[in-house]
């Protein structure tokens, strides 16, 4: 069914609520998580609703506009779009009837790879298809460095797997448990020590040794494919603790952001009597990864596959010799790098920096 994968990486801005309903535990909103693991997760199903949702944001009806003809989004985005769409500085003059043709073709795009919204019985799958997003570096409160992402044997021997499927490439041993790269900063007194202080608990780590070398490598590759800006690559490198796999879990479960809210009355402007409620949030800095898989259309006739058939050129999706290609580069072009998942998107909460793996292989 699906030919091509590719990894994307997702970055928390803000504390994000991927929920999973109402619960019996301590938290009334707790978020999703893994059943046999309770690592935290994004659903496949949720990740795909939020990518349509910013890949449709890339043009809205301008209701000012008494012939409501559409426009793009200043926000960035445009220069994505057009991107994937070379002409786009000849068809937004005056020539209004090639823009709405090019933004029509654009959500006809949308359609063809995420599916329609209403298939019904005439309806087709959407040629791109995302696994659920795994947790692959948790942030955690540091005695030195502020803070450290950890991550465990587990979780990287899962990420290795998942690159396999990709083709990508990246390192090929994984660190086993207690090391940290050899630059570290997060250490309390001295090397000699070799031991950091997390929330508040102790960890003794090997900072030299094959372990570390292994660690050492894995942290550059992940600054250098994850991270966006000088600081964040910097920090990366150094600040990664391989913790055991029942240290990790602990983390996850008990080093969640949890907040209290409550709702007002709006007749009397006080706290209700049962409004009371916590909602759980995975922390900003959280670094999430999911594989984008892409097939070639499913529509038989070549003229209804628009802009992904083989012998369509006017939107100039160069180098791709076949349609899964042609899908996977639609998406990696017009790809937000900011996007919102989950709830409470009036909050603030939910933002994500995206990042695609461009030097994958098919």
């Amino acid at each position: 069914m699906y030919k091509k994968a590719k990894p994307l990486f997702l970055v928390c801005e803000t504390p994000l609520h991927a929920g999973s309903g109402d619960s019996l535990g301590v938290v009334d909103l707790p978020i999703q998580r893994e059943r046999h693991t309770s690592f935290p997760k994004i659903e496949g199903s949720s990740l795909k609703g939020a990518l349509r949702q910013a890949f449709e944001d890339l043009s809205v009806p301008v209701q000012s506009d008494p012939e409501k003809k559409y426009k793009l989004i200043d926000n960035g985005s445009g220069k994505k779009l057009q991107e994937a769409c070379p002409q786009l500085d000849e068809v937004l003059g005056d020539k209004s009837d090639k823009k709405e043709n090019l933004l029509t073709k654009y959500q006809e795009a949308i359609t063809l790879t995420f599916g329609p919204e209403e298939a019904g019985g005439d309806g087709h799958a959407g040629a791109l298809g995302f696994s659920d997003a795994r947790l692959l570096l948790f942030p955690v409160k540091s005695m030195k460095g502020v803070f450290a992402w950890i991550t465990c044997p587990k979780v990287l021997q899962q990420f290795k797997k998942d690159m396999a499927l990709t083709g990508s490439p990246y390192p090929n041993e994984m660190p086993a448990k207690n090391c940290v790269p050899k630059s570290c900063t997060l250490f309390v007194k001295n090397k000699e020590d070799a031991r950091i202080v997390l929330e508040e608990y102790t960890f003794e780590v090997k900072e030299d040794g094959r372990d570390s070398e292994v660690c050492t490598l894995l942290a550059k590759w992940l600054s250098t494919n994850v991270s966006t800006d000088n600081y964040w690559k910097e920090k990366m490198e150094k600040d990664i603790v391989v913790l055991s796999d029942e240290d990790f879990t602990d983390f996850v479960n008990l080093s969640t952001e949890v907040i209290t809210r409550n709702k007002i009355d709006n007749e009397t402007g006080t706290a209700a009597d049962t409004g009371l409620f916590t909602e759980e949030y995975l922390p900003a800095e959280s670094v999430m990864y999911s594989l984008v898989l892409a097939s070639p259309i499913f529509k038989e006739n070549d003229t209804a596959k628009g802009i992904f058939s083989i012998s369509e050129d006017n939107l100039c999706l160069d180098g791709c010799e076949d349609e899964e290609s042609k899908v996977m580069k639609f998406f990696e072009t017009a790809l937000p790098e900011v996007i919102q998942i989950g709830g409470n998107a009036t909050l603030g909460k939910g933002l994500v920096r995206t990042k695609c793996l461009l030097s994958s292989q098919p």
